[in-house]
């Protein structure tokens, strides 16, 4: 009688780690106050000593990780191929093993993308845990700060240093400038406390140009704890890019969330060229939303801007025109598809949901005014 194998303890982690990375996923989804408990508490811990040790390395680990795992793929592939043709009596057994190993990594992955980023997709929303007030707003209102905000990047952009075309441009080194997007998530702190954190600042991807390509600015790679941002987009974009990312890096998932939180680390900053960035941030999409209700409103706004600022538009557009490709169509829906999975129903479109907090916050500034 032939006598089965015993299966090995070990052999049961792929399948503990899918089940747990499922059932704290239902948990976080269906009880919000778990996902904040969890977001404010151990991810804390995590996310601080990972994003510490990764910090040791000059460069980001997690391109190198994808780069590694991008040259493995087409090794393996090579591999079969040769082993297919050349020694076919042992294709269905290496086929076995490799399936074997390609369940324990998905596994091992997905169990570190719920601990370190899918289950703080079901924390409490920003405007929850800050006090702000989501309300419908009036097409007025959106005028109202579409016309504020472009006042305020004129001014700013008066203020900042630019190339010999132009056009706006930082001045100081990569890492001063991630120090300076630290000290900004700082300032935001002391007004919003739930941004409290010691993370190091982002690092560059070294094939930046090709997240270009993918209409990309910055990833947050959650397997490395690490914020990335893509150091060949245009200079106005580059400050509130970083603190976008390191908005992620302290937990907050949704997109929308961190536009607001870049927007608010960006406008606390004391340098202006962040001040700037953040700004222009807030303003086009408020212009974006404009435009959708009132072409005519959102293009007499857009006619008042100032020199600068409409250079740097025109600029900003004309880098991004280049990359218009079907391989960023492709990386824009792999993003929706990632968003809405992640319960950001609306997709890419979730990113504008940043003028309804924009909104709460001009509303209350208002009301202070007034009161006063």
């Amino acid at each position: 009688m032939k006598q089965h194998r015993p299966i090995k303890p070990a052999n049961w982690i792929p399948a503990i780690l899918l089940f747990l990375s499922i059932f704290l996923l239902l948990l976080a989804q269906n009880l919000p106050a778990f996902a904040e408990w969890y977001a404010t508490g151990p991810y804390r811990v995590l996310s601080h000593w990972g994003n510490l040790l990764t910090s040791l390395a000059y460069f980001s680990v997690g391109e190198m990780l994808v780069l590694t795992a991008f040259l493995s793929i087409i090794g393996c592939v090579v591999f079969f191929v040769w082993v297919f043709l050349k020694k076919r009596e042992m294709w269905c057994k290496l086929l076995l093993r490799f399936s074997r190993g390609l369940l324990s990594i998905i596994s091992l992955l997905l169990f570190l993308f719920t601990l370190f980023c899918g289950i703080n997709y079901s924390r409490y929303t920003f405007s929850q845990t800050s006090g702000l007030h989501l309300t419908p707003s009036s097409e007025e209102e959106l005028q109202q700060l579409c016309q504020s905000l472009a006042e305020e990047v004129t001014l700013l952009r008066e203020q900042v240093n630019t190339d010999s075309d132009g056009v706006m441009s930082l001045d100081a080194t990569f890492s001063d400038i991630t120090g300076y997007a630290r000290s900004a998530m700082q300032k935001a702190a002391s007004d919003y406390p739930l941004l409290d954190g010691t993370y190091l600042g982002p690092k560059p991807v070294l094939f930046s140009r090709a997240l270009s390509h993918c209409n990309i600015t910055g990833i947050f790679f959650p397997f490395t704890l690490e914020a990335n941002v893509n150091t060949d987009i245009p200079d106005y974009s580059l400050p509130s890019t970083m603190c976008h990312e390191l908005a992620h890096l302290s937990g907050f998932m949704r997109e929308d969330e961190a536009n607001f939180i870049a927007y608010l680390a960006c406008e606390r900053s004391e340098r202006i060229e962040f001040q700037y960035s953040g700004k222009m941030l807030a303003y086009i999409y408020t212009s974006n939303a404009l435009y959708a209700e009132n072409p005519q409103a959102a293009q007499k706004i857009s006619a008042s801007l100032g020199e600068g600022v409409a250079l740097d538009l025109s600029a900003n557009t004309a880098y991004w025109d280049q990359f218009e490709t079907p391989m960023a169509e492709v990386a824009q829906q792999v993003n929706n598809a990632y968003l809405k999975a992640n319960r950001q129903y609306d997709g890419v479109k979730s990113y504008g949901r940043v003028v309804d907090l924009l909104l709460a916050e001009w509303r209350e500034e208002q009301t202070a005014t007034n009161d006063s």
